[in-house]
Order: structure tokens, then sequence, then C-alpha cells
């Protein structure tokens, strides 16, 4: 009688047992989506939302947020998403060497240097602008930054759903900026804040076995 342990597996069981390390490793090296967009889908939701309330949709407040409050409820929101995807960055690198660990430098040093740039430019040249438009550039060129990454990173890893989100992002931010800055924040808000949830949420699931 031959022992299970000592059975040798079949080809279809060797096969599928492949393919199981291999969908691990790559959400591995993806990251969980409740940490990498969930995060940053609920500070754009409460953080635009609050600049749709202080702009309005023809140019008179719909709450007494001032345009300081607005940006401060964004930043400690947007804090917080990028401490708990760093976390994430961190942990997928644990134990990672090669060209993998150096492709994911050079990601985050390319987000740093986009955001550094960006936020030269915005102070240069929003104090030429009036509050509501400067506010609009602020946002526009970061989503901008943001969109073009999230394209980027999808080449990279090549991750078509992150690369379709940078289109989204991209497409949204140009939209709302046609719009003003009452439609460019209940766009952001809704589209990508929430959108990005549904993203992060959808993805979540399809990794769970």
């Amino acid at each position: 009688m031959v022992d299970d342990s000592e059975r040798v597996p079949s080809p279809e069981e060797t096969l599928r047992l492949i393919e199981d390390q291999q969908a691990a490793t790559v959400r591995r090296f993806r990251g969980d989506p409740l940490f990498m967009y969930v995060p940053w889908g609920v500070a754009w939701l409460v953080g635009f939302t609050c600049f749709f309330l202080h702009y309005g949709l023809d140019g008179k407040p719909y709450a007494p947020i001032s345009q300081a409050q607005a940006l401060t409820v964004l930043m400690i929101f947007q804090l917080i998403a990028g401490s708990l995807c760093a976390y994430e960055i961190t942990r997928m690198n644990t134990g990672v060497r090669g060209d993998t660990t150096a492709k994911n430098a050079m990601y985050g040093y390319t987000w740093f240097a986009g955001m550094v740039v960006m936020s030269v430019i915005a102070i240069r040249v929003s104090p030429m602008l009036p509050e509501a438009e400067s506010g609009l550039l602020w946002a526009g060129i970061s989503l901008l930054v943001v969109g073009i990454l999230y394209m980027t990173g999808g080449a990279i890893f090549l991750f078509w759903p992150m690369f379709f989100l940078g289109i989204g992002i991209s497409a949204v931010n140009g939209l709302g900026v046609l719009l003003g800055p009452g439609w460019h924040a209940l766009l952001t808000a809704v589209l990508l804040g929430f959108g990005q949830i549904v993203v992060g949420l959808w993805l979540r699931r399809r990794q769970c076995p």
C-alpha cells in the first residue's frame, strides 16, 4: 500500500500547483489593493467633496468650508493613504532582491520627483491666479502626474487595471479642468475617489483564492 505522502503528483496537479505559486507571486509584487487603491480613493472622496462644497457649481459655496480647510482635510487623508501605501510597498519588497527591487525603487523615486516638480510649478504660478483658479491648477497638475504615473506603472508591471485606471484619471481630470473648479472637485470626488475604492475592492476580490 502506497502512502499518500509518497504519491507522485499527476501532471495536472503539478501544473495547478505551479499556476497557484505564480499567482501568489504576482499578487505579492502588485500589492494588496486594499492598501494601494482604497485609501487614496477615500482621501479623494472626502477631500475633494470638501472642495466641491467650498466652490459650488455656480461659484457660490454650498457649505461654510474655506479653501484652506478643504486643503487641510485633503492633505491629512492623503498623508494617511500615503503611509498605508508605503507600508504595503515596504512589505512587498521584504526579502526581494535583484531587478524587482530596483524597478520598484526607481518607480517610487519617479513619483517623488514628479510631485516635487509639480509643487514647484504650482507654487511659482498659483499666486498669479484667482483663488479658485489657483486651486484648480494644484488639483489639475497633481492629477496629471498621478494619471501618467499610473499608466507608467501599468506598463512597467504589465498590469492592465492600473494602466486603465491611469487613463480614467487623466480623462476625468481633463474634463474637470475644462468645466471649472466646482465641477473638477465633484468629478474627482465621485468618479475618481469612489472609483478607486470600487477598483481596489474588485481587485482584492479577484486576488482571493
